[in-house]
């Protein structure tokens, strides 16, 4: 999520900010690494009934708070809320046998996600394949140590792994913040920071926000499919959907600007998706790549084809990050299936327009504050992760894309929410106990305009 969050406040926000972000880190991995080595004499000064508490209150915000819906956005904030209800009422269960079920809860998911990643390394061979080879097996092993009883007899289980995730988040947050000391001032460094390559240069004032009509184009594999599809839920909307005749669709995504702008990267000659070498193709390696092109418009493409299933619109973006990421990535045409594809392209091309686009949200530490308690962006953190360790489809992007522009336009949820009805709620008692009439906006605008034409005195 810190990588998220530095990409959408900006390297000019961010840069400023450098030393305060190391700062934080430091002190942060410092504080994860002595809730670990507290846990390991059985004696824990770490206060684990009050986060279980803090826990649940968090799942009772965000399971009342979270709108109704089947997207992936609602459907992971209400996982969340499911996860921390459940966790918190554990952690304040003072019996014995909630600290058995936590260890074998923490170590199933570390087991579960460490072996994803090895899968996935080992199939996809994306840039980078090779750390997240040895993550998997990092997590495999930090799962066989919850699952054993040995020191603490699963009582350390919490702050075993509360103490592991503070450290490496605190790890992470130095790391880009030396990053961001060497990267050339008023540089885009979205690309940097998602695949590490290098920044690409543009002026102060192109990094300004402007409004405008930034629109990605989402074809799914099942809105796609020549043929009736035989339903495989889940495959179908996030990796392929395979039809009567055994021909996949991957389904297809593009970004459009208008009026001159749209990326939409297609291989020049249609790739044979059987059944038979599709799971060959999955590998991003070079051996695998293709010589690609780029439709000039949506008009063009959907005439050929069809129109899209899906559109997300985006009212303000950086129009001229977005030209400056198109004129460097259309120098090289060359696609691949897994690694170079057009989904990746737009998630890349969604990145630069929307670099510095929490900057302006308010006034010294406030955006970074606010982003980093911004629940959207933590459903977005996670669909980028996964997309990282295995591919961008159609699907994650579709997904990423709603997520990013909620997390843009926050609705007041949460605490804000809470706090607001409560306060709201308060006042209309007080006014029902007192027996005042509940007065209504127009009520309201009245009494104001009455007291702007009152005559008195100026300052």
């Amino acid at each position: 999520m810190t990588r998220l969050i530095l990409l959408l406040l900006g390297n000019d926000f961010m840069q400023r900010r450098w030393l305060m972000l190391a700062i934080v880190g430091l002190i942060w991995a410092v504080l994860g690494a002595a809730i670990f080595v507290d846990a390991l004499d059985g004696v824990m000064y770490f206060p684990i009934h009050v986060f279980g508490y803090l826990l649940l209150v968090e799942a009772v915000v965000s399971l009342i708070v979270t709108p109704s819906g089947r997207d992936t956005r609602v459907v992971l904030r209400k996982a969340r809320g499911v996860a921390f209800l459940i966790l918190g009422l554990l952690l304040v269960d003072e019996h014995h046998t909630a600290s058995v079920i936590l260890a074998m809860l923490f170590g199933l998911a570390f087991l579960m996600d460490g072996i994803f990643r090895m899968a996935a390394a080992i199939v996809v061979r994306f840039s980078g394949w090779r750390p997240s080879l040895f993550t998997g097996l990092f997590e495999v092993g930090f799962a066989a140590f919850m699952f054993e009883p040995y020191p603490t007899f699963y009582a350390g289980t919490v702050p075993y792994c509360i103490g592991l995730g503070i450290f490496l988040s605190g790890c992470g947050l130095l790391r880009q913040a030396l990053r961001l000391k060497h990267i050339p001032g008023h540089a885009a460094f979205s690309r940097r920071l998602s695949a590490g390559d290098s920044p690409w240069a543009v002026g102060r004032e192109e990094a300004a926000q402007q409004d405008g009509d930034l629109i990605v184009h989402v074809w799914t594999p099942t809105g796609s499919a020549e043929d009736v599809v035989v339903p495989r839920p889940v495959v179908d909307r996030y990796i392929a959907a395979v039809d009567s005749k055994g021909v996949i669709s991957t389904g297809h995504a593009a970004i459009e600007a208008p009026p001159d702008i749209y990326i939409s990267h297609y291989p020049k000659v249609e790739i044979d998706r059987s059944s038979s070498d599709f799971v060959q193709m999955l590998r991003a390696t070079k051996d695998n790549d293709v010589a690609g092109r780029f439709q000039p418009s949506y008009a063009v493409e959907s005439a050929g084809w069809c129109h899209s299933t899906a559109q997300i619109h985006f009212e303000q973006y950086n129009r001229r990050g977005l030209a400056v990421f198109w004129q460097k990535y259309r120098d090289d045409d060359t696609y691949n299936l897994t690694s170079r594809n057009c989904s990746s392209t737009v998630a890349h091309a969604l990145e630069a327009a929307l670099e510095g686009s929490l900057a302006k949200s308010g006034w010294g530490p406030v955006p970074l504050l606010r982003a980093m308690f911004n629940p959207e962006l933590w459903v977005a953190a996670q669909l980028q992760r996964r997309a990282e360790a295995m591919a961008w489809t159609p699907g994650l992007v579709l997904d990423y894309a709603r997520t990013l522009r909620a997390a843009l336009r926050p609705t007041p949820l949460g605490w804000h929410t809470v706090f607001a009805l409560g306060g709201r709620f308060w006042r209309y008692a007080q006014m029902l106990r007192r027996r005042e009439p509940i007065r209504n906006i127009e009520t309201i605008r009245d009494e104001v305009d009455a007291r702007k034409n009152k005559p008195g005195k100026r300052g």
